[in-house]
């Protein structure tokens, strides 16, 4: 029940910021603000209580203690500089390492085009190679451990992060152009993340099987599958961190994981908090591996090793399809979630209070950069007057910012340059095809590379802006006169990840389950995925899945056994 409670806590906290009820200086505090930090204690762990209800690293000396105890005043880059080494670890088996290549990259604070961090390795084949190998040894072992200690081991990684919210999280935003509200519940979502699959380490089951033959009996066990490589994107790093290694690690697999290249920070010093962890349950070292890295080099080694049994990425359907064919050569599995185009059918009897507040949350979450947030919008042509007028009164009344701003935004700019300018050539574009700007579309000038919050009406269905990725703060609308048409426009598109609808009517709830071809559907509510469920997509939105019990399943092979028994034995 407390991680019930804490979860359901995390969720609230989630939809507040959502609906723009929640700043970053409104987040409830987990403990006093004048309680002394959790560092690594100098003398052996106490036997009482149980490892993962200890406090994590507190050796002084190993993770900037002139920082810790005065809180977080310094600057992100001076935050970073003492926290993390230059040049960035590689974490290969949990233990830090150089890489042995010697080129480098540097990772930019979006929101100044300041340099945080100048010398993160770009990896090579040689670090790749370790940190698989290193997983392939320890697996077995690994795999023959009880299934409730591997799941106290992420108890006791949930500790870790738990203990570290508030430089993890400002690290998190600064490197991401992210509201620091929104950074701190990923940090926290990342935790219980790892407390929701430590519940589920016993839940994994097996079944027996009725045989034909006499004297015999099907067994069908769930083994892992071996060497998991996870592969993260710069939208949420530290929680698609958790949920590369949280599901592989407790159904007894090792994982390997790269960090994006635009978001390497927060997930480097996480892998080194639990690095220097004196908590006894922490994972046996070897079991996981953190890179940092580009995609065409460590990245690539990753997916095109025979050592690797599963791939597990998060990114775009260019990137999928070239891990498929990379996979290809060796069979090895892939879990692909990629891209989203969510549509949101809003019908005649919608609460419009309640789906504009919703729809508008989801489309500017993450200044629009997540995969399942509302891409385009279908509403009934009798309110579609209504709606629209509300949409804009909404976007309009968004603030964009800056992370570290007193007075906290409801959104940043956008990762980098490159973000923006191919949200603004998709926005002119689609008024060189007739689409009307009712607000926004400018790129704001200064930096943080912001972009205005935008409405377009007089789009066609077979556009680019309704049929490809936006992943900016622009929001295409559509109407329809019948539900059969909405359903129809909805599901005319290559992409299958999400969707919603805002309807009073059961009735149309229920004729929605079986009309859209989605893997979500959210029902008057903001497009954001629960640990619990299961995060999966059609068409090129993905392959497999993630979270929840089934989550597990990505993770797990079959071994059926046909044991016959002599009927007669012991007589």
């Amino acid at each position: 029940m407390h991680n019930e409670e804490k979860l359901r806590e995390s969720q609230e906290d989630l939809i507040a910021i959502l609906h723009g009820r929640l700043k970053s200086d409104g987040l409830p505090p987990k403990s006093s603000p004048n309680s002394p930090p959790r560092l690594k204690s100098d003398g052996p762990p106490p036997k009482s209580p149980p490892a993962y209800m200890r406090p994590g690293p507190t050796q002084r000396g190993s993770l900037a203690l002139g920082f810790m105890e005065a809180g977080i005043h310094q600057s992100p880059s001076t935050l970073i500089a003492s926290l993390l080494p230059s040049p960035l670890c590689q974490y290969i088996g949990g233990e830090a390492r150089e890489s042995s290549g010697d080129d480098y990259f540097e990772v930019e604070d979006p929101s100044t085009g300041q340099i945080l961090h100048g010398r993160a390795p770009v990896g090579t084949t040689a670090d790749a190679h370790a940190s698989l190998c290193t997983a392939a040894i320890v697996q077995p072992k690994w795999a023959r451990m009880p299934a409730n200690v591997r799941g106290e081991a992420m108890k006791a990684m949930a500790t870790v992060i738990r203990d570290h919210v508030d430089e993890l999280a400002t690290i998190l935003a600064s490197e991401q152009n992210k509201v620091k509200a929104l950074a701190e519940i990923e940090i926290r979502y990342a935790a219980e993340y790892f407390e929701f699959y430590a519940g589920s380490a016993r839940l994994f089951q097996g079944e027996i099987v009725n045989s034909d033959s006499p004297n015999e009996n099907i067994y069908v066990h769930k083994i892992p599958l071996g060497v998991s490589v996870g592969i993260c994107p710069w939208n949420f790093p530290v929680f698609m961190m958790a949920r590369k290694i949280a599901p592989a690690l407790v159904t007894g697999n090792c994982v390997v994981v790269k960090t994006s290249e635009e978001a390497p920070l927060a997930c480097s010093l996480l892998a080194r908090l639990w690095s220097e962890s004196d908590i006894e349950a922490m994972p046996t070292k070897g079991t996981w591996s953190v890179l940092t890295g580009r995609g065409t080099t460590v990245g690539q080694a990753l997916v095109a090793s025979p050592l690797a049994n599963i791939i597990s990425f998060t990114g775009s359907v260019a990137t999928g399809k070239a891990i498929m064919k990379s996979a290809a050569n060796n069979m090895t599995k892939v879990s692909l979630e990629l891209g989203g185009k969510a549509p949101a059918i809003v019908c005649k009897d919608a609460n419009l209070d309640l789906t504009v507040t919703a729809i508008v949350a989801s489309r500017v979450l993450y200044s629009g950069q997540v995969c399942n947030s509302c891409e385009r919008v279908y509403v009934h042509e009798d309110v579609a007057e209504e709606f629209i007028a509300r949409v804009v009164d909404a976007m309009k009344a968004v603030k964009v910012g800056n992370p570290n701003d007193e007075d906290a935004p409801d959104c940043c700019g956008l990762i980098n340059s490159t973000q923006r300018i191919k949200v603004h050539q998709m926005v002119q574009r689609a008024i060189g095809a007739g689409a009307k700007i009712i607000c926004g579309g400018n790129m704001v000038d200064g930096p943080g590379y912001k972009y205005e919050p935008t409405v377009l009406i007089g789009v066609k269905q077979d556009s680019e802006i309704v049929q490809e990725e936006i992943f900016g703060p622009v929001l295409p609308i559509l109407t329809f006169s019948t539900l059969d048409e909405a359903f129809s426009l909805a599901n005319d598109s290559k992409f299958g990840l999400t969707s919603s609808i805002y309807t009073t009517n059961a009735d149309v709830v229920e004729r929605s389950k079986a009309a859209l071809r989605f893997g979500e559907t959210y029902v008057n509510r903001e497009n954001f995925e629960a640990i619990q469920g299961f995060h999966a997509g059609m068409r090129q939105s993905g392959i497999g899945g993630a979270d929840g019990i089934h989550g597990l399943e990505e993770y797990l092979a079959t071994h059926v056994v046909y044991q016959r028994y002599d009927e007669n034995a012991g007589n």
